[in-house]
Parts: C-alpha cells; sequence; structure tokens
C-alpha cells in the first residue's frame, strides 16, 4: 500500500494529521502518544467532522489550555529544537515516529535559522515551537507510521500569494520559512491566485522528510480516500490523500 498526498489545495501540519485520521490511522495510538510527551497541563485537542464545499472531511485541532486559544490563533511557546527532541524522546511510540518527527522539525529549524540569520541551536522557535506545532508533526509522524505505507508521494505543492501576519510581523506569501524548504528539497512548486497561505513551513516540511523525487504512477487503483480539513480562509482547504494500489 502506498500514499499520494494531493497538495493543490495546500497541507499544514493539521491538515496532514487530519488526512491521516480520515484514512482511518489509529485514534488509541495517537491518544498513547500524544498523552505521553508531558504536556497535558499545556493543551488538549478535538477529533471531529466538517464540512468543506459539501465535502466530509476529517479536522484535527489543537486547543491550548493556559488561554484558552485555538489552534488558528497562533499563541507561541518559545522553545528551542534540543527542548522539542527532548519532548518527543518521551512519546510512547515507535522509534520511527519519533525519528521522522524530529526530521521534519530539523527541516523547519534549519528553515528558520536561515532566515532569521542565527544558528539552529540558537533560535528559540515562535513558530514551531508552539505547543500545536509540535502536537501537529508528532500526530502525523504517529499516525503515518501506524498505517505503514511502503512509498509516499506528493503532488505539486501550491501555495497562495499576498501576506500574512506573524510573530515578526507582516511578511510576504509564500512565507520565508517555505520558501527556504522548497528550495533546500527542490520540491515542485507553484503559486496559485488564491490569497493567503496555503503551505505552512510545517506543511512543506512534512513533504521535503518523506520527498524522493519519485513520480506518482501513471495508474493505480485507489483504496480508500482520505480529507483533512484545513482553518486558512481561501477557496478550498482541504488536503485530499489516497491509499493506492496497483494491478
Amino acid at each position: 500500500m502506498d500514499l499520494y498526498f494531493e497538495c493543490y489545495n495546500g497541507i499544514s501540519g493539521d491538515m496532514a494529521a487530519a488526512s491521516l485520521l480520515d484514512l482511518g490511522a489509529s485514534k488509541e495510538k495517537l491518544e498513547r502518544a500524544l498523552s505521553s510527551l508531558g504536556l497535558n497541563d499545556e493543551f488538549t485537542y478535538v477529533i471531529s467532522k466538517k464540512s468543506v464545499n459539501a465535502i466530509m472531511a476529517s479536522d484535527f485541532d489543537v486547543i491550548l489550555k493556559k488561554h484558552e486559544m485555538h489552534h488558528s490563533e497562533h499563541h507561541h511557546e518559545h522553545r528551542n529544537l534540543n527542548d522539542i527532541n527532548l519532548i518527543i524522546d518521551k512519546a510512547d511510540t515507535s522509534d520511527n515516529a519519533k525519528n521522522l518527527a524530529k526530521r521534519i522539525f530539523k527541516i523547519v529549524a534549519e528553515a528558520e535559522s536561515k532566515v532569521h540569520g542565527k544558528d539552529i541551536n540558537e533560535v528559540h522557535f515562535h513558530e514551531i515551537g508552539a505547543i500545536d506545532s509540535i502536537v501537529d508533526i508528532v500526530s502525523f509522524s504517529v499516525l503515518l507510521d501506524d498505517l505503514s505505507p511502503d512509498k509516499v508521494y506528493f503532488s505539486t505543492l501550491t501555495d497562495g500569494q499576498g501576506s500574512v501576519e506573524c510573530q515578526h510581523g507582516t511578511i510576504p506569501v509564500p512565507v520565508p520559512a517555505v520558501c527556504e524548504i522548497v528550495s533546500n528539497y527542490k520540491l515542485p512548486f507553484r503559486i496559485s491566485d488564491n490569497n493567503g497561505e496555503m503551505v505552512t513551513p510545517t506543511g512543506a516540511a512534512i513533504v521535503a522528510a518523506l520527498y524522493n523525487g519519485e513520480k506518482l504512477p501513471q495508474d493505480f487503483i485507489i483504496n480508500k480516500t482520505g480529507y483533512g480539513a484545513g482553518k486558512r480562509p481561501y477557496k478550498n482547504p482541504v488536503l485530499r490523500v489516497f491509499s493506492i494500489s496497483y494491478n
């Protein structure tokens, strides 16, 4: 069994995790991993169904307890890469899942350090150090490990345009960290006429961590389709992933 992520409508950490949940990845393994991180006083999460343009998709929403702020509201904890790796090490999950989560974080860390002109170990990551990003990346890694695909394919990454507000002020879309990741890992990329951020640094890093340059085979059988709902206000915020096999 292989997986194909159709990224024409963007990709973020929560969309990616939600799409795998929709495909049937284990909620029990996810619960066990997240409850073992030692962060239960900082977050909870809700898995639900949501209609996106009349298509039912799974929604993965991280809710921060300290200020009762939701995933899209960008509350940021200041943690560096070593802090995050120590949190991942606590997870009750496989070594494969832990290693993937660490790889995804390192890819974002490298991009953020380049953008901000600081050593990778000196940067306190406002964006990736936030609890919601830790939860998204660990969740995706645990869920992908549970499905255990032989290969993972991705369509061209498609982002929007314009600008977005972040911790550092107003920045252009595609955001600088996404540009760095796409450049560093030679990811197929295009910019649509959608206004706003469709590809987040976490989403781009998930693709970069798994991308091997192989093209999707021309013919395949779709065994199942998963839909992951996004939270950004553009035309069609949904990530579709196919479980595929071959004749």
